[in-house]
């Protein structure tokens, strides 16, 4: 059974930093690309960044660019969000996922969130002003 295990959400203040980690337990984890999504109260998740399965591939949306940063460790199934300057407005809870997607470059089709086979429950991030 498939399974991703966010970790690493929790309060800060603005403009301070944080480090979201994910466990999948994909048996071919490298035949996936990974992403992360966030959705906060009210809204409609939203797509945050992705990598391919090679981690050669970036995506971002807009509003992350500059103080967001994915990685992913092929040999622990892993993959990280590196979350600089916060604001109050990433405030959400965060969702990791995969996509089956074994090509090294991710398209624009990696930002829509029905791409993806499989979800995590997801971490609570909160900044406060």
């Amino acid at each position: 059974q498939v399974q991703l295990v966010e970790s690493g959400g929790g309060l800060v203040q603005a403009g301070g930093s944080l480090r979201l980690s994910c466990a999948a337990s994909l048996r071919t984890f490298t035949s996936y690309a990974m992403g992360w999504f966030r959705q906060a109260p009210g809204k409609e998740r939203e797509f945050v960044a992705a990598v391919s399965w090679s981690g050669s591939s970036l995506r971002y949306a807009d509003s992350v660019k500059g103080r967001f940063s994915i990685s992913r460790d092929n040999a622990k199934n892993t993959v990280t969000l590196q979350m600089n300057s916060l604001k109050p407005e990433d405030t959400a809870v965060y969702y990791c996922a995969a996509d089956f997607w074994p090509d090294t470059f991710l398209t624009a089709q990696a930002m829509g969130a029905e791409r993806y086979d499989y979800w995590g429950q997801g971490t609570q991030v909160t900044v406060s002003s």
